[in-house]
């Protein structure tokens, strides 16, 4: 007999759809492994400087590792986004340079992301700010997304960045932006049209008063709903219409809230797969 929770396991099949290193290169900063590169991008790395060492490409000097992004960016192999994000070796270690956030993907560099379930505790029950992204978004546009998310830039932590992106996303005061709660941590490898991304999400779970009314500060997002959790499960369950890894947030939250039996089997392997991707 199929699992009623089985439609679940499909998008985290789809952010851990690939396999490392697959077809891909390597890819040093001088001696510290940072990422995969596809090899079809080789010979356009080589002509820059790069060098090839085996079965690896080598950057000799990290600090050349932003130009190389912005080269990139202008011989249209990928796109330039002016967003600085830090270059590590590992999640928990130390800043080795960095690169804009647009070509990230092409090097398959880790990535980590701030995402905060905004909650709203009323008489029917728990529900759930939900935001539709802006139609001219150039990744997932008009997706369901979260009341705040964005990834962590340069320089940035997962409160930081949950203050800027909740104030400009959603007009979140630094008040209740202050009362998010730490929820958990996701990994993900997953290979997308604009490369390979390896990245971890920092959760955050925030109950907010029935008065809470987000705003549209920065133009992300077109337009919030407040839907019960359960909507939440079912859309997530039988639909597509929330960005990719949101899914994975609201499986976890899910878990958490009781609305996917922990101690279950397929509970248990969903936990498992939510963390359990390395990253190597």
């Amino acid at each position: 007999m199929t699992s009623p929770l089985a439609p679940f396991f499909r998008h985290l099949d789809a952010c851990n759809n690939t396999s490392l290193p697959g077809d891909r290169l390597a890819f040093r900063l001088a001696a510290t492994p940072v990422g995969f590169v596809p090899a079809a991008l080789a010979p356009d790395l080589e002509r820059a400087g790069v060098r090839r060492d085996a079965d690896a490409l080598v950057l000799d000097d990290p600090a050349a590792f932003p130009a190389l992004g912005e080269a990139l960016a202008r011989a249209g192999v990928c796109r330039f986004r002016g967003e600085p994000f830090d270059v590590r070796g590992a999640f928990d270690g130390p800043v080795l340079t960095t690169l804009d956030r647009g070509a990230l993907p092409c090097f398959g560099i880790l990535a980590e992301g701030m995402h905060l379930n905004g909650l709203v505790e009323r008489p029917d029950g728990l529900h759930l700010w939900v935001g539709q992204r802006a139609a001219n978004k150039q990744l997932d546009p008009g997706k369901l997304d979260h009341l705040a998310a964005g990834g962590i830039a340069a320089g940035h932590d997962p409160l930081s960045t949950l203050r800027k992106e909740g104030e400009e996303e959603c007009g979140l005061t630094p008040a209740l932006a202050r009362q998010a709660v730490r929820s958990g941590l996701i990994t993900y490898v997953m290979a997308r049209p604009e490369g390979l991304r390896r990245d971890r999400l920092h959760c955050f779970d925030l109950m907010l008063p029935e008065s809470f009314q987000p705003v549209a500060n920065d133009g992300e997002m077109e337009a919030f709903t407040l839907m019960p959790l359960q909507e939440a499960f079912r859309l997530v369950r039988d639909t597509d219409r929330f960005k990719f890894n949101v899914n994975l947030v609201l499986l976890d939250l899910f878990l958490r809230r009781g609305l996917i039996d922990p101690d279950s089997a397929d509970g248990q392997a969903i936990r498992r797969r939510l963390t359990a991707r390395s990253h190597p």
